[in-house]
Order: structure tokens, then C-alpha cells, then sequence
């Protein structure tokens, strides 16, 4: 694995530092800009949709389980005055996925995807429904969805894309290969469609939280210098996403220097750990 990118950079936020003014929530039309928050169950993105809600952007929250995305929207409603509403989305149902842009009462001027299933790499190694349903759901699926927003955005000549991958993706591992296949796979879209995009005024953002203090991680033993918690990563989204600047960021700066450290392992000893 090659060291990450010249134009990595760290846009972490401290957990004592307040969010950004709201002086950019106010799209040139000064109607409230819009969010669009995939995976609006998670963790991430109810943290996410908070930190942009907070600066007054309307947040439209995609999700499978409408129930609990609502139970989000409600809470998000409670601490902020912004518009929040549900939408039904299976990343999954890639037939589907036009039908669900063009139903959306509004095309966001963001689209924050977090959409994430870690899976079991033993059950994986031997299910290939079950491989199917990781790799669809880390790769395929949102990376079809970020691509028709994408080229929605082109015709309209501004928006801001953000994916969240993961540090998994940056170097294949025994204890977690399908799952780092598959992000490993909507990095490099990420990457391209930036390439292609960047001269046309679309922002696109990678982020690789690293380890994540969330439901999904409930009961792992994770390192505390390594781990953020998922507020830590809403706010560094949005800074992100509003700063206009920065392409691949880890949410904590150590994480530049441990997957530099892991990159630089010559395979004939890589293949020897047990990571």
C-alpha cells in the first residue's frame, strides 16, 4: 500500500470546540441549504445531521428503518430548529436508487453517505450471500447512489459529496478483508469521480474515521488514542464539507502516521502478521 495522498489532510475537531457559524448554511437564493444524510440510523449520521442542523440546514435523513430514523429526526428537531425529515432508502434496492433521488423534495446541496456494515469475515468466508450483502452494502450500493447525485450536481454546477470509507480499505487484513475489499473499492470511486468532478466545481470528500465509539463497535476493546467518538466525526464532516478544501481526512491525525507505518511493510512480512 502506498502512503496516503500529498492532499491528505486533517480536519479534526476537538470535542470541546463549538461548530462553525451558520453564516454558510444560507444557500445564494437564501433559502436554507439542504443536507442529505444517508444512513440516517447510525451513529455517524445522526451525529452528522446534528453538527449541519445546528447551523440551520434543512437535513433529509435516509434510511431503511423509517421508525428509527424518525426517532433521530425527532431528537435532531428537539435540539435545533432546522427542518428534518425521513426518507425511505434501501441501499440494496440499486433499481431503485434513481426513483429515490428524483422523489426527494429537494436536491441537497450535500450528500453525506455513511452507510457501513462490518459483517463477520469468518461467516463471509464461507456465506457468499452473506459476502454479497457486505460488499453491496459498503461498496456497490452507495457508491451508484453518489454517482447519480453526482451527475444531478454537475447539471446544476455546485454540491459537495462526502463518503465515509474506512482506514480498513487502505491495506487488505485476515481478520477483515471482505469488509476492507469493499471500502478499499469506494475509495477509489471516491477518488475518480473527485479527479473527474474537481474542474467542474464538485467538491468530493473522503473520510476514514478510523475506530469509532458506536453501536456497531459495542463490546470491541479499542484503543482510546485511535478512537473517536461519532460526534467528533459529524463535526469534522461538516468542517470538512463547509471548509471547501481537504480530499481524504482522517478523523484523527494519528491515523496519517499508523496507515503511512502499515503501508510501508514489505509484503513478505506483511503476509507473516496476524492484523
Amino acid at each position: 500500500m502506498e502512503a496516503p495522498p500529498s492532499t491528505t489532510q486533517d480536519l479534526s475537531v476537538p470535542a470541546s470546540q463549538a461548530p462553525a457559524t451558520a453564516t454558510a448554511s444560507v444557500s445564494p437564493a437564501g433559502m436554507p441549504k439542504t443536507l442529505l444524510l444517508i444512513g440516517g440510523t447510525s451513529d455517524i449520521g445522526r451525529a452528522t445531521a446534528l453538527s449541519f442542523a445546528e447551523q440551520g440546514w434543512r437535513v433529509l435523513l435516509a434510511a431503511r428503518n423509517e421508525a428509527e430514523a424518525q426517532r433521530n429526526a425527532d431528537d435532531i428537531a428537539a435540539r435545533t430548529p432546522a427542518s428534518v425529515s425521513v426518507h425511505r432508502f434501501d441501499v440494496l434496492d440499486t433499481d431503485g436508487l434513481t426513483a429515490f433521488v428524483e422523489g426527494l423534495p429537494a436536491l441537497p446541496d450535500t450528500a453525506v453517505c455513511v452507510v457501513g456494515e462490518l459483517g463477520d469475515q469468518s461467516r463471509a468466508q464461507g456465506d457468499l450471500g452473506h459476502a454479497t450483502m457486505v460488499m453491496r452494502t459498503n461498496f456497490e450500493g452507495p457508491a451508484l447512489l453518489l454517482g447519480i447525485l453526482a451527475e444531478r450536481f454537475v447539471a446544476r454546477g455546485s454540491g459537495t459529496i462526502v463518503g465515509v470509507s474506512s482506514v480498513a480499505g487502505d491495506r487488505g487484513r485476515g481478520s477483515n478483508y471482505v469488509y476492507g475489499a469493499a471500502k478499499a473499492g469506494f475509495t477509489a470511486f471516491l477518488s475518480g469521480l473527485r479527479n473527474r468532478l474537481a474542474p467542474l466545481g464538485i467538491h468530493v470528500v473522503t473520510v476514514k474515521p478510523g475506530f469509532v465509539r458506536t453501536r456497531m463497535t459495542a463490546g470491541m476493546k479499542l484503543p482510546p488514542l485511535l478512537t473517536a467518538e461519532a460526534a467528533e466525526v459529524g463535526r469534522a464532516i461538516y468542517a470538512a464539507a463547509e471548509a471547501g478544501r481537504g480530499d481524504v481526512i482522517y478523523v484523527r491525525r494519528i491515523w496519517r502516521l499508523v496507515m503511512t507505518v502499515i503501508g510501508a511493510i514489505p509484503e513478505r512480512i506483511f503476509k507473516r502478521l496476524r492484523l
